[in-house]
């Protein structure tokens, strides 16, 4: 494996600092990895797998196989000089052996300085690996990082509280997943101030977090100790409202928008 890789690993956990967090505003292909990489500020990218399959006419929750997901992945990684972690869901594997293989070929073959790795069973929330299965599963994306010889980050997601489960499960598994390798702990359902202050209290590690509106503001969240902060499909909700209201605007006849054209010279 290069040093780039291994340099833009080790660069991408120096970037998740509790208190003056990593913000990735995720991105699906090359353009959108092109323009993010380009925004003042931006130190690393992260892919969303829900938006890299819907952009591909597929649904979210391993409609892609792990070939195309190697292939996309690829394709966001060569758009960029910045570390990229890639939302590779639950490694695209029936056993912890398969994402150990996974894992280390999207090293090898994409490039990727960090990953998501998911904890439930299905495209749904719930229901989750217990939690040894799951631990192994992290376990096993470290070993696959090893063996690439890559340092690579991983965002290991709890998904207990949004699947509707308990606080001290979701506690639990968390633990157990930094135990098992993971750098940093993905904590879905961390809606208000209270939950993210416990979390940070509980948890043994770091923690990443969600942003959304309605959810703990961005300048809050630093305050208060988080490492991380994505937006998941939102940002490709974002680029897809932008457009509609465009669309709207120019079949009435209306002004031409002011970035119609951005980032191409007509």
């Amino acid at each position: 494996m290069t040093n780039s890789v291994i340099q833009k690993a080790e660069l991408l956990n120096t970037l998740h600092v509790p208190g003056t967090p990593l913000i990735v505003t995720n991105v699906w292909d090359a353009i959108t990895a092109k323009i993010v990489s380009e925004a003042p500020g931006v130190k690393a990218l992260a892919s969303a797998s829900h938006s890299v399959s819907n952009v591909r006419g597929i649904q979210d929750g391993e409609g892609l196989s792990v070939d195309e997901a190697i292939i996309a992945a690829r394709i966001i990684t060569g758009a960029t000089e910045l570390p990229v972690s890639i939302d590779f869901e639950k490694g695209y594997a029936a056993d912890a052996a398969g994402v150990a293989t996974n894992v280390r070929r999207l090293i090898e073959e994409a490039g990727a300085a960090g990953i998501n790795l998911e904890d439930s069973v299905g495209a749904a929330k719930a229901p989750q690996y217990d939690i040894p299965t799951a631990a192994a599963r992290v376990a096993a994306a470290r070993a696959g990082a090893e063996a690439a010889g890559v340092p690579l980050v991983i965002n290991a997601r709890v998904d207990t509280l949004a699947g509707g489960g308990e606080w001290a499960e979701a506690v639990e598994r968390a633990n157990a997943y930094l135990d098992a390798g993971a750098d940093v702990i993905f904590f879905l359902g961390l809606s208000d101030e209270d939950k993210v202050k416990r979390a940070l209290d509980e948890v043994n590690g770091r923690i990443s977090v969600i942003g959304a509106p309605g959810l703990v503001p961005l300048g809050r969240l630093a305050e208060l100790g988080i490492s991380r902060v994505s937006f998941g499909p939102g940002t490709l909700g974002l680029a897809l409202a932008s457009l509609q209201r465009a669309a709207t605007t120019l079949t009435a006849l209306g002004d031409y928008p002011e970035d119609l054209g951005f980032p191409f010279k007509l």
